[in-house]
């Protein structure tokens, strides 16, 4: 699919549960739709701009009806997707601009923000169900856990918790150790019995819901960079359990596989644009994966075209090097990229927009670069890190 240029630096974006409608939140405060087909051809829906200040984060209702904003403005803004306009509008929901937010349950979506600060929110209520300050700086993500009802939250201050919903208690169900380091992005693995956590130092955590949330049991380093966005596979592929998309600091989106680890191989580029949000559409179930960094376009990949070669040699019992499913091979360490991996997009050039220098950007950067120093020299070992191979690093 042809990139999709929006006029500004895209903070957030997220496909509709069903439709194939994706949606961007901009540097400018507008909040822009686009529809596209399965041939790559697409056209704007609407484009509305609730605030004249950044809107860094969306997230929807389930049924897509019900479109919700947030950002630098300190609101929150209720979107109706099908005419395209501000329905409600929640004034200072929080005292410091909203970082981070996710729709939960039918009446329950969450809110996180620069400070730290989590709340609760029934989308019927002009209030707040309720509020947690366990974290003292930003909130950069949230995990929803559908099976035991809880969420939860990483952080910039080095600390993941986790929030029953259902508690009436203003503090966490579980909270862990000091990572030392900045907790960017979190992404669920393994039928969910295992999260990954995506660092500032370019190392992907590993905790085992079995083991508590006291401390990640290992540690899988390679990444050059922070890694600011993690997802899923859709289910359809094979590896898809064990699998993530990586999006970095460095401006690649990666396909890792863990347990064992491997790179399987390079999504899409961005070029020198960090690469802050990616999404899968369709409900994580579709063909189509999102992604945007410090651009103003965004791009859209098909995985089909990515994996359609290891699935084809899968069926046929072809070579085992490429099938992304059953290699035995550590393939970051072998020089040949798999088939359907080489494909990777040019880069974007970079935008001359005057609103690249808004001040929202600058204080993001800075906030988002205090674990720039070599807080990986003074960490411990992990119970069970693993002692990668130096090749694994050449192929990160």
């Amino acid at each position: 699919m042809p990139d999709i240029s929006v006029g500004s630096q895209i903070f957030d974006l997220l496909f509709h549960p069903s439709h194939p409608t994706i949606y961007t939140g901009l540097l400018t405060g507008q909040v822009k739709a686009f529809q596209y087909d399965e041939q790559g051809q697409h056209q704007p829906t609407f484009a509305v701009r609730p605030s004249k200040r950044s809107c860094r984060c969306l997230t929807i209702s389930e049924d897509g009806s019900q479109l919700w904003a947030g950002g630098k403005a300190k609101a929150i803004y209720t979107i109706d997707t099908t005419t395209g306009t501000v329905s409600e509008t929640r004034k200072n929901a929080h005292e410091s601009p909203i970082n981070r937010m996710k729709h939960l349950m039918p009446h329950m979506f969450s809110t996180g923000d620069d400070d730290g600060v989590v709340k609760l929110w029934d989308p019927r209520k002009p209030d707040d169900i309720r509020g947690y300050t366990h974290h003292f700086d930003f909130i950069s993500d949230f995990l929803w856990l559908e099976d035991k009802k809880q969420l939860v939250t990483t952080s910039g201050d080095g600390t993941l918790s986790v929030i029953d919903v259902r508690g009436k208690k203003s503090e966490p169900f579980a909270q862990s150790e000091d990572q030392e380091d900045e907790l960017l992005s979190i992404v669920s693995i393994k039928s969910g019995s295992k999260v990954v956590v995506g660092t500032q130092t370019g190392i992907l955590s590993i905790f085992n819901r079995s083991h508590g949330w006291g401390d990640c049991v290992d540690r899988v380093p390679g990444h050059p960079q922070s890694i600011d966005a993690l997802c899923t596979l859709p289910s359809s592929y094979p590896s898809s359990h064990s699998t993530i998309l990586t999006g970095s600091s460095d401006g690649l989106l990666r396909a890792v596989q863990l347990f064992p680890t491997k790179l399987l191989g390079v999504v899409a580029d961005h070029g020198s644009f960090p690469i802050e949000r990616i999404a899968v559409d369709l409900g994580g179930e579709g063909r189509w994966v999102g992604s945007a960094g410090h651009e103003d376009t965004l791009k859209m990949t098909d995985l089909k075209d990515v994996f359609e070669d290891e699935e084809g040699e899968a069926d046929e019992g072809a070579n085992a090097q490429v099938d992304v499913a059953s290699d035995e091979d550590d393939l970051a360490g072998d020089d040949q990229t798999p088939v359907g991996l080489n494909k990777i997009p040019a880069v974007i050039e970079a935008s001359d927009d005057e609103e690249a220098q808004d001040s929202d950007v600058q204080k993001e950067k800075k906030r988002k670069r205090k674990g720039d120093k070599n807080l990986a020299g003074k960490r411990k070992k992990g119970r069970n890190e693993i002692d990668a191979e130096p090749s694994f690093f050449t192929g990160l």
